[in-house]
């Protein structure tokens, strides 16, 4: 599914209205996504999650899936080799798009990381040094998001609500760049996807962020705060609706101090 998924992402790519980074913009975009996915920790920059069958890399904990591996969720890690693939990133010789995450176990990952193998120290370095261009392919996927909502809604009017709120929030009354916006744009997108991938739904009902601008509340004047409470109750159903093995009830305290960094 890797290939498939790269090929829907850059052939929505030109579609999109490109959203470019400066460099002061990727480095502190960098640093706040880290920071919420860990803690800003080296020991997280790989990490297995408890609960989760699959491992998280980088500054946006990307997804990868060991190989033959089957889940629910998008895998993005692939993507972000592919980005930097094309943008001539070094990185090691054996990593790209095709490859799987080379620890077939969560026991077997740790292990490895445990011994600090070679393997290992190689991916390790390779995403301690490419932190800004990890925020640059978040910021590409940002801009392939709204013509990839679109194409997943057949209502006219449910389009030209959601192309309105998201340009609300990524644009001030000006028509510049709103930082804090694009901030909360790219960091919900890169932590709970776009929200049109009918297998990451709990009872047919999404939480990315099509699911969270379709309920934002355009009654509370504060639009930062609108997102921040529609993704609370896009997180809180979710939860409800989610298998009770996952005990996913666990992480409703961390979402809502990372959704709180929206508009606090």
């Amino acid at each position: 599914m890797k290939p498939l998924f790269v090929l829907i992402f850059f052939f929505t790519a030109l579609f999109s209205t490109e959203i470019n980074l400066t460099q002061e913009q990727a480095n502190f975009i960098a640093k706040k996504v880290w920071q919420n996915e860990g803690a800003g920790k080296d020991k997280y920059l790989i990490w297995w999650n408890k609960g989760e069958d699959f491992a998280s890399l980088g500054i946006g904990h990307f997804i990868w899936f060991p190989k033959d591996h089957t889940e629910r969720f998008r895998e993005v890690f692939p993507m972000v080799v592919e980005f930097m693939q094309k943008k001539g990133v070094q990185m090691p010789s054996w990593l790209t798009p095709e490859t799987d995450f080379p620890w077939q176990t969560k026991e077997a990952f740790f292990k490895a990381k445990k011994k600090q193998t070679k393997k290992y120290k190689e991916l390790f370095t390779f995403l301690k040094e490419t932190m800004p261009h990890q925020a640059e392919f978040m910021a590409v996927r940002l801009s392939n998001a709204l013509p990839q909502m679109l194409e997943s809604i057949d209502d006219e009017k449910r389009k030209a609500l959601i192309k309105i709120r998201f340009n609300n929030m990524l644009y001030t009354k000006d028509g510049a760049i709103d930082e804090r916006g694009l901030y909360i744009l790219l960091d919900y997108t890169n932590f709970k996807g776009e929200g049109t991938l009918k297998s990451e739904r709990y009872n047919g009902q999404g939480w990315g962020l099509l699911q969270v601008l379709e309920h934002m509340d355009m009654r509370v004047t504060n639009k930062y705060k609108s997102f921040s409470n529609a993704a609370k109750a896009m997180l809180g159903r979710r939860i409800k609706n989610s298998p009770p093995e996952r005990g996913e009830e666990r992480w409703r305290k961390g979402w809502n101090v990372r959704l709180d960094t929206y508009w606090k």
